[in-house]
């Protein structure tokens, strides 16, 4: 018998091979092939300046303050997945710590995103275990329940399913949903090629910002 709100939904396999086609692909290349509508604003990167995490989410949706579920997600882990939690954006109790992170990295967990807080910072600071959480405070969490592993959640405005494609980096994080990722990658390294050029450039002193006066004879504020 299913209990809504309380459960352990059947994982959703997704292939490592799409995850891996966005090495190298900074969030913010991969954020503006999605039209700049998908990824976090509101969490903050906790780990180590640098560094970057891809992974294939694991959700959890549990009651604010509680993490009952997230220890039994870490049981279920598997490597390569990352740790998606919605703890509903509530900062007041920890639902993860340097315990906790040790015990995901044992078990192949490239990293975990966090709506809600984290405790032990300085653990994270000094790791390249990628975190991103939306608070910090010592005070620890319940373990009660109830909670649920495998469904829908919602990460800062991002409606995450399982199995989405995660990426992460010190911009944040973006969600991509397998269906999407041949495409999303083959944009992003366009763009990524396009920004190199661009750069290249502007190194060379021959950055064409013709575009700027372009825009504004658009919208009526120079003359055409």
């Amino acid at each position: 018998m299913t209990n809504p709100g309380f459960r352990i939904l059947p994982r959703i396999h997704t292939s490592p091979s799409l995850v891996a086609l966005f090495e190298g692909l900074p969030t913010s290349i991969i954020s503006d092939a999605m039209n700049r509508l998908t990824g976090t604003h509101g969490l903050v990167a906790r780990h180590r300046p640098g560094t970057v995490a891809m992974g294939s989410a694991l959700t959890v949706r549990v009651r604010s303050g509680d993490n009952l579920m997230i220890h039994k997600a870490l049981q279920l882990a598997r490597p390569g997945d990352m740790l998606v939690i919605d703890g509903s954006g509530v900062t007041d109790r920890a639902l993860i710590g340097d315990i906790m992170k040790n015990v995901a990295r044992a078990r192949g967990v490239v990293g975990a995103v966090v709506d809600g807080a984290i405790r032990d910072s300085a653990s994270f600071r000094d790791d390249d275990f990628g975190c991103w959480s939306r608070g910090v405070t010592h005070r620890g969490p319940h373990k009660d329940g109830p909670g649920e592993i495998n469904v829908a959640v919602c990460i800062d405005g991002n409606v995450v399913e399982p199995g989405h494609i995660v990426v992460g980096d010190d911009d944040g994080v973006v969600f991509v949903a397998p269906a999407q990722a041949e495409a999303v990658a083959a944009m992003a390294r366009r763009r990524a090629t396009d920004e190199a050029a661009t750069l290249a450039a502007i190194a060379r002193g021959a950055y064409d910002d013709a575009w700027i006066d372009q825009a504004l004879r658009a919208k009526g504020v120079l003359p055409a």
